[in-house]
Formats: structure tokens, sequence, C-alpha cells
């Protein structure tokens, strides 16, 4: 994810012993739901290599109908509501931060931390990863195909899952130049802000629906801006969902969320995944063109606020549920907090070079799918902590 989860600002040190987090200087089950997220998204992104349910860089290609289906509302369940997570709890601890370091060391911290794995992704790593595992050298030497092709074909920045680093660093940009233009300091976050009503909940997800549909009348959902890799048909979400986690630090809500708010919205998001699969009974054939992803449709308006209340009631459900079930760390989690940001980071050449080393394997696309997350979600975050043992990564991943 930040998927910062996989968020630099939550990279201080952890407690020595497991402990439930106590107060706002450090919640254990935000780490936790760091964690859980960033295995959610090498899941989600194997999902689409074995199911073929999304845009990745590598697709096996052996699915059938049942695969598509359980793939796509699997990884359809996932994008309405994780990477806005993502940014909610990245957003939560950003206002402290830049109170704590001012603006110049917090912009500083920013660009370091966010900018230097998303330029030496992009520019070097990547680059590499494609021309010699993926074989896409169409005749040429790397050179010449990094020249020629490979910003014409995979853009300039963010390519593959870091566009969400580069969301995160546009965003904290934007933060700092807002606070600067701020006339005054704004307060210190709440004892106990009162979290709000579900009426007015309800009111913020059904505006986000509208406002996404308004969106997607001009950005379909399978559209993307090439040079920056940015889907704009989701930018009302992690806008949105950027800015409510500022509010949310200043009034203290992940720590003030009523239990018995947190478990309605938590029974909200369960029945809305069961919901997704009737969309499939009066969509018809969707092979010429899908009206959920954009336009003057029913259907589009209907998947903006099927996205929008997964989206809100997913994030204060499972808020609720990690803060009452989870807020407890050991030394293996405390490892895979500290490690989630750079498994976040390496996850697509890990997850793409093991599909691609066992295609020969003739399996079931689910039932491999199955075993490949087992291998796949632990490898990355092996791999994670020994390369933040390597001297200096630790102080940037």
């Amino acid at each position: 994810m930040a998927g910062e989860g996989v968020t630099p600002e939550l990279q201080q040190p952890a407690p020595a012993a497991a402990s439930p987090s106590k107060g706002p200087g450090r919640l254990l089950f935000v780490d936790n739901i760091r964690i859980f997220l960033t295995i959610l998204v090498i899941l989600h992104h194997l999902m689409v290599i074995y199911a073929g349910t999304g845009g990745w860089i590598f697709h096996e290609g052996r699915e059938d109908e049942i695969a598509n289906a359980l793939g796509g509302w699997f990884c359809a369940v996932n994008q309405a509501y994780f990477m806005g997570l993502f940014l909610f709890i990245s957003a939560y601890f950003v206002p402290g931060s830049f109170d704590r370091k001012g603006p110049s060391r917090f912009a500083i911290d920013r660009l370091v931390r966010l900018g230097i794995p998303l330029v030496v992704y992009s520019w070097v790593l990547r680059p590499l990863f494609i021309y010699f595992v993926l074989h896409l050298r169409e005749g040429m030497r790397f050179g010449a195909w990094y020249r020629a092709v490979y910003f014409r074909t995979y853009g300039i920045l963010g390519g593959g899952p870091l566009w969400f680093i580069e969301l995160l660093l546009l965003f904290s940009l934007v933060y700092v130049a807002a606070r600067l233009l701020m006339p005054r300091r704004p307060p210190g976050p709440a004892p106990e802000g009162a979290f709000p009503s579900s009426g007015r909940i309800g009111l913020f997800a059904l505006l986000l629906g509208i406002v996404s549909f308004v969106v997607r009348l001009e950005f379909r959902v399978d559209e993307s801006f090439r040079p920056l890799n940015f889907q704009f048909a989701n930018f009302a979400q992690y806008t949105a969902l950027f800015v409510a986690g500022l509010v949310a630090y200043r009034r203290n809500w992940l720590l003030s969320l009523p239990d018995r708010v947190g478990r309605r919205w938590l029974r909200i998001a369960i029945l809305l995944v069961f919901v997704y699969p009737l969309a499939g009974l009066v969509a018809g054939d969707l092979e010429v063109f899908n009206p959920f992803k954009g336009g003057w449709y029913w259907q589009s308006m209907l998947s903006a606020q099927w996205e929008a209340f997964m989206c809100v009631s997913m994030c204060i459900g499972l808020v609720y549920l990690f803060r009452h079930r989870w807020n407890r760390q050991g030394t293996v989690a405390r490892e895979m907090s500290r490690a989630a940001y750079a498994a976040y980071l390496i996850h697509e050449p890990v997850i793409t070079v093991l599909a691609v080393q066992t295609m020969g394997v003739m399996l079931y696309p689910l039932l491999k799918f199955g075993l490949a997350a087992v291998v796949a979600a632990p490898l990355c975050f092996v791999l994670a902590v020994l390369i933040r043992r390597l001297p200096y990564f630790d102080r940037v991943l």
C-alpha cells in the first residue's frame, strides 16, 4: 500500500513486549490493519494473475468462467475499499508528523521515503524486471528498448502498484502547501472527539457515490492516465478518504469509534459483499460494453454507490474489528509491521517471477492461486525483512 500500511509514518520503533495499545502514540491495531492490507494487496494481484480479473503485467491465461467469476468477486470487493483504507490510515498520521517535524523536514522526509523508492523502482528496477524476466525485448538491446519503448508503454512514474506511492507523495506535498497557507496552526488531536452518527456516515457515502458517478462520466473505470498510471475514476474515493484521515486524527476518531457503530457498519459491509453477485444477474453479456464502468447509465450509478458504501462500511468495520480483536503484537507481527512498506514495494516482481516460473505446473487456476498465496505472501515479507537489514535501507524503507 503507506500501500503504506505501507505508510512510513508508522515505521517508528515498536514496544519491546506484546501489549495492547493504550493511547494515540502507538496504535497496534492500525499496524495490524496495515499488515492485513499489505497481504490483501499481494493476494489481490495473485488472483488477477490466475483468474484474469484485472490489469497486471502478466496473466497465466488458463482461467475458466468459474475462476473468472469468483476472482472478479474477490477483486471487486477488495478494489472497493482497500486502497481507500490505506490512504485513510496513512493520512491519519500525516498531521502529527507535520506538527513534530515542521514543513521543510516533513517534505524532505516524504521525498526521501516515498520519492526515492518511487523513482528507483519506476526508472531502474521495473524496466530491468520487465525486460529480462518477461522477455518483452522486441528484438532490441536493453538501452534502445528502454529509451524507445519502456516509458511510452509503461508510463513515466508509478508503474504497477507504485501508483499508490506516487499518489501518497502527491497528497502529502499538497498537504504541506495547504498548511503553509493556513492562517494558524490547527489544534492537536481531541482527547475524545465525537464520532459521526450513522446518518452522517451514510450521507457521506451517498455523496461519495454521486461524485464518483459524475467523475466516471469523463473517466471510465478501465481507463488509465498512462504517463503517471493514475485511474482518475477512483480519485473521488481516494481524495475523500485521505481528507477523512486528516480529520480523523484531529478528532481522534480511531479511538472514539463506538463499538455499536463499528458493529453496525461491519454488518453492512458483510451484507454488501454478498450483494455484489446480484449485479451479475442484472448485467447480462458485458463482453462488448460494460455500463457499470462509467457513463450516463443506471448501472454506473449503482456501481458507484455500491463501492462508496462498501468502502465506508468496510473501513469503519475493520477499524472496529481490529481494535476489538487484534490490538496486540508479538515478535512476528512487529517484524511484519516494520517490513510492510518494503513488502508492498517488492511484491510485483516477487509474485510475477513466481507465476512465470511455475507456468508449467498444470493445476486448476483457483487451486494454483491458493498454493501460490501460501508461498508468495510470506516470501514478500521475509525478503522485505532482509532488505531492510541492508545498510541504510531501513532509513528509507
